[in-house]
């Protein structure tokens, strides 16, 4: 890639954005305090220079990350907000107004695939950076940690047998049609139908029926496995395409509700892990468990976010443990004193046993170790905050990498909105105390 087009002579006769917004609004601050140098030469690890199409600025990209989860926004809602709102096109660095877009929608998810978790994660780490420079982080908060995990649902409907037999055969159908495989038969619409029995007698309690129907669809789909094999035997173009959705449905056909080990939950995200955390309300949750690490003391600027992790094959939370206060560390570069958890991480794998204290211990607690572990609760507010506000509750990312990227994006975004919270009160302050610094005007 060459570099990035320099612009600026198209904006020579048009207002500059610092002379029509406000300069004290909160997102121009943060955008002041950002180290968007350190972003740069980050993100410029993807980037190789030589001939072709100018990428786009490294400012540019992380500022439209950054609004997209501080503010949860889709993609394309984050693309209208941005054209209409100045304090949006400053803060990516704009000079001048602009009326369109200087990149197309799909520019994000291309860029967000090609940066990955590791290079996102420069966004967490510098916002906990503008935190500390701003005052509202402290190095001693980052000493003493709360560590908990939950589950990020991921974007499908409710898995049930006979949906997933009928998605199966679905997309087998429009897979062989694109291939110009003929069928002999597709039986999309007698599968229709028993799908939609198999509901039916369910919510009435007839499930002898229901079975027969679930069978029907079953019989169909191994049907439809085996017609398509033997079309495609010896032909290894279209073998190499059908192979991957084959063995999917496949799976589908032979899993069963007694059946042990991993399933296929949704046939567009087969990563997809049933996990049931104790909850009255979702007894089961279908997507993977995030690890959490928040202070436990209380920061100034609000309980920010350490570190955030997703951790694929639903492992124990206490096998977790130590190699997710290793990633903590070196992210923030301060070692950890304190680890407060909850009994879930009993038997865990941290190498300095001696640091780390679960819920309801009792031997060795001093005074102030039972003032933090009366705090560990609240990284449990903060993991609301992050699903409902900062699109961690429901994850559209593809893949694995999606499911990692989006928990770092979510982690990130939290913590920026925490920051623009902290700047609006800095200048809430500051002009309190310039009001009553300033005498009275007398009267004539």
């Amino acid at each position: 890639m060459s570099k990035p087009r320099d612009e600026r002579q198209k904006d020579l006769f048009r207002p500059a954005l610092d002379q029509i917004i406000d300069m004290g609004h909160p997102l121009v601050q943060l955008a002041r305090e950002i180290d968007w140098g350190f972003l740069e030469r980050r993100f410029a690890s993807v980037c190789e220079t030589g001939p072709g199409q100018p990428p786009l600025a490294s400012r540019l990209i992380a500022g439209l990350f950054i609004l997209k989860h501080t503010h949860s926004l889709s993609d394309e809602a984050l693309c209208a907000r941005w054209l209409e709102n100045p304090y949006y096109q400053y803060f990516c660095g704009e000079p001048a107004f602009r009326h369109e877009l200087p990149f197309e929608r799909s520019s994000i998810s291309r860029w967000r695939a090609r940066l990955g978790e590791e290079n996102l994660a420069a966004l967490l780490q510098e916002s906990l950076s503008v935190a500390h420079k701003t005052g509202a982080l402290e190095t001693k908060d980052l000493e003493r940690v709360a560590v908990d995990t939950t589950v990020q649902p991921k974007a499908i409907a409710h898995p049930t047998d006979a949906r997933l037999m009928y998605r199966a055969i679905e997309k087998l159908v429009a897979l062989a049609k694109r291939e110009d495989v003929a069928l002999r038969q597709s039986y999309l619409r007698v599968a229709k139908r028993a799908a939609i029995m198999v509901g039916r007698y369910t919510h009435a309690h007839q499930f002898k029926r229901a079975r027969r129907k679930l069978k029907f669809l079953r019989t169909r789909l191994g049907r439809l496995i085996r017609d398509i094999a033997r079309k495609i035997d010896g032909d290894g173009a279209r073998e190499a395409i059908f192979v991957p959705l084959l063995s999917l449905a496949t799976r589908v056909r032979q899993q069963d509700q007694r059946r042990r080990g991993p399933k296929v939950y949704a046939l567009h995200a087969p990563e997809v892990e049933c996990i049931g955390k104790g909850k009255a309300r979702t007894p089961y949750e279908f997507g993977c468990k995030v690890s959490v690490a928040t202070p436990v003391t209380s920061p100034k600027g609000g309980q920010f976010v350490l570190h955030a992790k997703a951790l694929h094959g639903n492992p124990y939370d206490g096998h977790t443990l130590g190699p997710v206060v290793a990633d903590l560390e070196k992210l923030t570069g301060v070692e950890t004193r304190r680890i407060h958890v909850d009994k879930g991480y009993r038997g865990h794998n941290h190498p300095h046993s001696f640091r780390v204290w679960i819920s309801g211990q009792a031997r060795r607690v001093t005074a102030a170790i039972r003032r933090e572990m009366k705090r560990r609760a609240a990284v449990e507010p903060v993991i609301g905050h992050l699903k409902a506000e900062h699109r961690m509750g429901r994850n559209y990312f593809k893949g694995p990498e999606g499911d990692r990227m989006n928990a770092v994006l979510a982690a990130a975004g939290y913590n920026f909105s925490l920051l623009l919270r902290w700047l609006a009160a800095i200048l809430r302050a500051l002009i309190m105390v310039l009001a009553q610094t300033i005498p009275p005007a007398q009267p004539a």
